[in-house]
């Protein structure tokens, strides 16, 4: 371009792309004013006049409104402050977009009606306190009668540690994780199995049964996962791939909890994989999801496959 030259409107349209009254507005309101005028008075611009449109067409596209693009053109501000602030504005934008979807996602798969999409959109929206204090809640009521219970010490600890901590910027699954979460814990009926769960817990501790302890938990989440892959492969519970993780199984009951490996024992193990509450392993899998924790899900099919596994190997 050649610095002494002169444009029109017409011309100034034709290399910025801009339309004519878009041109004529920003130098009616002193964004980009003529550089000079011809003897007709028509509006004429130099070539810092161009380069003020691109700048201000590209601060534009980004939501700069007029007043923040006369300060950058102005100094008053630079484009880096105002790229950060825009940047702040848009991530929020973004987040609640975010909500918004997983709602809906959640209002479609689950078939919901408008007061419970209205519940579930604050529930989505809630901070991380009122996160945890939901969750306290729940173990509260479940665990309210634990101390006349013969439970494992540390027990009612160790499981309302494990709190939802949303990150910053959630994806769309563990915000839909937190939604199902939520309405997992506040579910009556659920409340009422785990509290079945302390009494069987209890009532296993006083008969003296084994029980699977804290620090054990790894190695039989290990049985479960694979069980759930077999179950994906296809693999049939009568199988070798069957027998031989019934028998990892019950190798690993009757070494943590000495009990010798009868084909009674392994009907036991049958029994008590066939009576698992699905929603108890669901409570940890969304914890593992919204957390981004490795995930260990006792599946219903993974659960019953087991139990078909270890009643095949007792034959």
């Amino acid at each position: 371009m050649n610095d002494t030259a002169r444009y029109t409107i017409g011309e100034l349209a034709r290399r910025t792309g801009l339309s004519v009254k878009t041109i004529r507005f920003y130098s009616d309101t002193g964004v980009v004013p003529a550089t000079d005028r011809t003897a007709s008075g028509y509006r004429l611009y130099d070539v810092t006049a161009v380069s003020r449109l691109e700048l201000v067409r590209t601060l534009r596209e980004l939501g700069a409104g007029l007043d923040e693009v006369k300060q950058v053109l102005a100094r008053e501000t630079t484009l880096a402050q105002l790229a950060s602030a825009h940047l702040g504005l848009l991530e929020e934008q973004m987040r609640v977009l975010r909500i918004r979807r997983a709602v809906l996602r959640a209002v479609v798969k689950l078939d919901r009606t408008t007061e419970e999409a209205k519940i579930m959109q604050e529930l989505a929206k809630m901070p991380d306190e009122e996160r945890n204090r939901l969750i306290d809640e729940f173990w509260d009521e479940v665990s309210a009668d634990a101390e006349e219970l013969n439970v494992t010490p540390g027990f009612t600890e160790w499981m309302r540690s494990a709190k939802p901590n949303l990150p910053d910027d959630p994806s769309t699954e563990q915000l839909e994780a937190w939604i199902e979460l939520a309405e997992l814990v506040q579910d009556q009926d659920f409340r009422r199995a785990v509290r079945a769960l302390y009494q069987e817990h209890s009532d296993r501790r006083d008969a003296g049964e084994p029980m699977v302890e804290q620090e054990q938990a790894p190695k039989w989440w290990a049985i479960t996962d694979e069980a759930k892959a077999a179950v994906e492969s296809g693999a049939a519970p009568d199988s070798a791939e069957g027998r031989a993780l019934a028998d990892r199984l019950i190798a690993l009951a009757t070494g943590d909890w000495g009990k010798p490996d009868t084909p009674e024992f392994r009907r036991e193990m049958a029994d008590s994989y066939e009576g698992h509450d699905p929603r108890m392993s669901r409570y940890w899998e969304l914890l593992a999801i919204i957390n981004d924790w490795p995930r260990h899900p006792v599946t219903d099919e993974a659960t019953r496959w087991l139990a078909a596994a270890l009643r095949a190997s007792a034959e």
